[in-house]
């Protein structure tokens, strides 16, 4: 899968946020999480193109958005930065489809910081604690070291850490498009400084708010997901009245990669039915 440039940016509190749209019609906007950028939502977005205009962006921190040491790029930060990343491009009420982080963000962003939305799609997210693993613990821990790992120590790690979220396997092409951003100085500090700043108070301080959402709301799963395991999916369901569930079989938490044809086709199916 290559990585393509995207070729807006969008300025807010020091950073630069890359983003990108094209399409036409209704507006459907696509959150990534961590560790990926937008490259993995880039095949969906384009199928969903033809009859939708399509946003995708990177959050500071992450992927082509800046890196710049000393910023905040915790879960309170990107959520408020989305609220506000809508009303410069102008949309009241778009269809959201979020993966992983991205789904706190989205989530915050409609419960603490007053996004409406069209509908919202959840696919295999961070909402509930617990989340996060032993080797998140590890580097909060000791970040400091991580950051002066060797390169190809660090380049190991990453894809060792990467390789873990498929449950069918990664290609050699798709591994490169998620580990790369995190390579080079720039990356390979960004990289250890998300997880250093990862704090499940920000799922925490939100989930009693969740039965306020009114939006049509359906979720999805990839059945063996290990990082995010399946009962978030059905407490999240049970939570948030309305909710609609679909269970991915032989997938995990990289449901993009390992069943790209059901997600697409659950995913465009979900839209359409919120425009009728």
């Amino acid at each position: 899968m290559a990585t393509r440039r995207l070729t807006k940016t969008f300025h807010w509190r020091g950073r630069e946020v890359a983003y990108d749209s094209w399409g036409s019609g209704p507006d459907v906007v696509f959150l990534h999480g961590t560790p990926w950028s937008s490259a993995l939502w880039r095949p969906i977005a384009d199928a969903l193109s033809v009859r939708y205009t399509v946003h995708v962006w990177e959050m500071p921190g992450y992927g082509q958005s800046s890196k710049e040491p000393g910023h905040e790029v915790d879960l309170g930060f990107q959520g408020e930065l989305f609220a506000r990343l809508l009303q410069e491009w102008n949309l009241e009420r778009p269809h959201i489809i979020a993966h992983d982080f991205g789904g706190a963000v989205a989530l915050r962003a409609r419960l603490l910081h007053g996004a409406r939305y069209r509908s919202l799609c959840l696919v295999d997210v961070v909402a509930l604690s617990p989340w996060g693993s032993p080797f998140f613990s590890l580097v909060q821990q000791h970040s400091d070291v991580f950051t002066q790992l060797p390169a190809a120590v660090h380049r190991g790690a990453v894809e060792a850490y990467v390789r873990g979220a498929s449950h069918r396997g990664i290609r050699d092409d798709d591994l490169a498009m998620l580990v790369d951003p995190w390579m080079g100085v720039h990356g390979q500090s960004a990289f250890y400084r998300q997880i250093a700043q990862a704090d499940e108070r920000y799922t925490t301080d939100m989930e009693p708010l969740s039965p306020t959402i009114d939006e049509p709301v359906h979720i999805i799963w990839g059945a063996d997901d290990t990082w995010i395991p399946l009962d978030r999916a059905h407490r999240l369901n049970s939570m948030i009245p309305g909710s609609t569930l679909t269970v991915v079989e032989r997938a995990g938490h990289l449901i993009q990669l390992d069943a790209p044809a059901q997600l697409g086709s659950e995913l465009g199916h979900w839209v359409d039915s919120q425009q009728t």
